[in-house]
This record gives structure tokens, C-alpha cells and sequence, in this order.
């Protein structure tokens, strides 16, 4: 039986992570809050970031940006576009 989730980006209820995606309370927060639809799209689009933007994982910058990003991504809220990126049509 797949684990559901009321997915804080979608408000309704979906399958869920099959483990928390990071050790410690943000992921259990993640794992709790966040379906498995999202978190693979948060996945494409943090590589698209990365990519984009150039960021150097090595620099505390860099990985606080993607955090914020990451924040804001799953809880719907405006976060940065990849520049020249155009989502394909439906």
C-alpha cells in the first residue's frame, strides 16, 4: 500500500516519499509534507538551477540559495525562473 501525503505544493492528498530525502527534522518535514510528484520535480528543477546559474555546491552561497529555492518551490510560493527555460505545452 503506497503512503499518502497532503502535499503542502498541491493541497491534496498523493503518494508520499518512501524515505525522507535528508537526515534530520527538515527531512522528516519533507517527508511528511511533501509528495513524491513534487519532490521529483523540485529534483528537475534544482538541477535546471544548478545548470543555469552556475552554482558551485562546494560555496555555503550557493547551497543557501538552493535552499531557499527549495523552500519556496514545494510550498508554491514565487520562485526564481531558470533563465531562457520555456516548459513544454500540455
Amino acid at each position: 500500500m503506497t503512503r499518502t501525503v497532503h502535499c503542502r505544493k498541491y493541497q491534496r492528498e498523493l503518494p508520499g516519499l518512501e524515505a525522507p530525502p535528508y537526515p534530520g527534522p527538515k527531512g522528516e518535514i519533507i517527508f511528511n509534507e511533501v509528495s513524491q510528484q513534487a519532490w521529483t520535480e523540485w529534483q528537475k528543477y534544482q538541477t535546471m538551477l544548478i545548470n543555469e546559474k552556475h552554482l558551485n555546491m562546494r560555496d555555503v552561497a550557493s547551497r543557501q540559495l538552493l535552499q531557499s529555492e527549495m523552500e519556496k518551490f514545494l510550498a508554491s510560493e514565487h520562485y526564481q525562473a531558470v533563465e531562457g527555460y520555456v516548459p513544454p505545452e500540455s
